[in-house]
């Protein structure tokens, strides 16, 4: 695989929305139309009671250029949960995709915890206006913890080939205890679940489908998928499982696997074909990568240093 990146097209500062979104935009996920490209990034605001962030889901419409900014949500396209809900604090990333002429989305919910900071679940929202706005198909998660998953599942990247709807997600296998200088770490690690309508899903149980080249206490997260040809590609994201917010040498970096059967993966991060830039916004991380076609034309849109905090760019497919 071999990328040649096309810049910035988003940062939020820059950019202003029209509701309160002063924060990050993390996870980019393109749909594609006619004359346009919509992508769904998740939002960061402060909880004025505590400090504490809460996620929100808007989009950007971009043309196929990706050099104009040509329309935006007027406010987060889906509300968050409610009370004690799975997704009360928070959706990122969301992973949508059309169905039947209506756009579906998976959303990972956040919801706080005491002892540690965060549980995550998939759930699934419903748009029926080409977009703009979704509905939950139910208050509860589609896919969450279960006897041998038992946290933090979520980041699912839905894709339907041959009849059947295909899942790739994360799942937590534990939290490391804090130390003196940072909160409790998380563990994760990317499965696979399939399903015959994408509403029911059949995965096995804590089967990892990509090995880990940090050692096990790797972090994989946000995968994405295309087929080429007859072959089919996964970018995700990997990190150290602590120091990795300031310590760039830890930070999330894109790691790459094929597949012929998109179950049994084969990892070879050497030929991701993309990497950090010397000294630009995506020096010290790359991150949350989401793959897309457009007339013929395979592109890559990923965030950057911070977690996204200074918007997403995009690269496109130069050969494969």
């Amino acid at each position: 695989m071999l990328w040649h990146k096309l810049g910035k097209i988003f940062d939020v500062q820059n950019h202003g929305l029209d509701f309160d979104v002063k924060l990050y935009a993390q996870g980019p996920q393109a749909v594609t139309f006619n004359d346009h490209i919509r992508i769904y990034f998740s939002t960061r605001r402060v909880d004025p009671v505590n400090g504490k962030f809460y996620s929100d889901i808007a989009f950007i419409d971009m043309d196929k250029g990706f050099k104009n900014i040509i329309g935006h949500s007027k406010k987060p396209v889906i509300p968050l949960g409610g009370l004690g809900t799975f997704d009360e604090h928070g959706i990122f990333p969301i992973s949508p995709m059309r169905h039947n002429g209506e756009i579906w989305a998976y959303t990972t919910g956040w919801s706080r915890r005491t002892s540690v900071s965060v549980e995550t679940s998939t759930g699934l929202a419903i748009s029926r206006d080409n977009g703009t706005t979704f509905e939950r198909y139910g208050t509860g998660p589609v896919l969450t913890s279960s006897l041998n998953e038992p946290m933090l599942v979520g980041d699912s990247f839905v894709r339907e080939f041959n009849g059947t709807y295909h899942m790739w997600y994360m799942f937590g296998k534990k939290w490391n205890m804090a130390n003196e200088n940072e909160p409790p770490s998380r563990i994760y690690k990317l499965a696979y679940a399939k399903s015959p309508d994408g509403i029911h899903w059949h995965k096995e149980e804590a089967v990892q489908i990509v090995p880990d080249v940090l050692g096990e206490t790797e972090c994989q997260a946000l995968p994405t998928v295309i087929k080429i040809g007859d072959r089919y590609h996964m970018y995700f994201c990997y990190r150290h499982s602590t120091d990795f917010r300031v310590n760039a040498d830890r930070g999330y970096r894109l790691g790459y696997a094929w597949s012929d059967d998109l179950k049994n993966w084969t990892r070879d991060d050497a030929q991701a074909g993309i990497g950090l830039s010397e000294n630009d916004w995506d020096s010290e991380m790359m991150c949350y990568p989401n793959l897309f076609e457009i007339e013929g034309k395979i592109y890559l849109l990923y965030n950057g240093n911070e977690f996204g905090k200074h918007g997403f760019g995009i690269a496109e497919l130069v050969s494969a």
